[in-house]
């Protein structure tokens, strides 16, 4: 894992940065760095900006934990800055970070592995908001962007388009509306870990997956054993047609009312969150392992040409 002349491999826990979800990043690393000091590891942390390369190379951590979040530090960017300096790094390499990121594409890979996803298509943020591209209800999101930013739902029956922020990108994605319970299942090499039902009084947006108090979640969720069986299936192939490594979750949406047909792949995150409120250590916990432990298998299954 790195030079043998240390008895405490250095971790460099790499947090922040530029993008949309900078304060959930911070708040993820620090608690990543904490854990990772509990279990030993000469710890630094980086606010990752655009001097993160020198950064780097004075620091010469022996393995790099990757906190961030969103663009930059979850689409392959960060990925090719570590494998040029030949930096062992945490989560997944440069090609499934991009393609997880890119939900068009991701979308395209699962429907060559036989998983379920719903009808969408790429419009310019102009055309969406011109006229209705595909018949409500149907959401309308950046294509690149993680964490539910930037969500409109178009309600069936709206006669208008949506009015689109200025910070929305100059693509979006518009996208058929499923209905239903949310649910996510993460992977860690190559388990599936669990299943939790996502509870909130709407959409599970940004401030519901972050905010204390915007969700609660059920785990083990109370659901048929089916459909609890094809949520571990479909996460695991998911994670792997998209080649991802280290930890990963998918994002559910499932109907009840037309059971295993109303099961889809919202998305996959190859960086998701480890903050208190988040899902993944939820579930390592259901599953035995505590914060710490989880911490410490990510910076051991750490390695470039991921």
């Amino acid at each position: 894992m790195g030079k043998s002349s240390r008895t405490a491999p250095k971790v460099a826990v790499l947090m922040g940065g530029p993008s949309a979800e900078r304060e959930v990043s911070l708040s993820s690393g620090r608690e990543c760095a904490t854990a990772l000091r509990e279990e030993g590891f000469e710890v630094f942390e980086i606010d990752a900006g655009a001097d993160l390369m020198a950064r780097l190379q004075e620091a010469q951590p022996d393995v790099v934990f990757n906190a961030l979040h969103g663009r930059w530090g979850e689409d392959g960017c960060v990925q090719g800055v570590l494998e040029w300096l030949g930096l062992p790094y945490t989560h997944s390499g440069v090609l499934a970070s991009a393609l997880a990121m890119d939900k068009e594409r991701s979308k395209q890979v699962f429907r060559e592995a036989g998983l379920p996803v719903v009808h969408s298509v790429l419009a310019s943020k102009a055309e969406a908001q011109a006229r209705h591209l595909i018949a409500p209800p149907y959401v309308v999101k950046p294509n690149n962007e993680g964490s539910s930013v930037g969500i409109y739902i178009v309600s069936e029956g709206t006669i208008a388009p949506p009015k689109l922020a200025d910070t929305m990108p100059d693509m979006v994605m518009v996208e058929t509306y499923a209905p239903g319970r949310e649910m996510t299942t993460a992977v860690m090499g190559d388990k599936a870990m669990g299943v939790t039902d996502i509870i909130t009084d709407g959409w599970y947006d940004y401030d519901a997956k972050y905010k204390e108090g915007g969700s609660s979640h059920v785990l083990p969720a109370d659901i048929p054993a089916e459909i609890e069986a094809a949520c571990l299936d479909f996460a695991l192939r998911a994670h792997e047609a998209l080649g991802c490594r280290g930890v990963s979750r998918t994002d559910f949406r499932w109907d009840e009312v037309r059971g295993l047909d109303g099961l889809i792949i919202l998305e996959v995150n190859t960086q998701p969150g480890m903050t208190p409120t988040s899902l993944v250590p939820e579930q390592a916990a259901h599953l035995g392992m505590s914060f710490g432990e989880i911490c410490r298998w990510m910076v051991e299954d750490a390695s470039c040409n991921r």
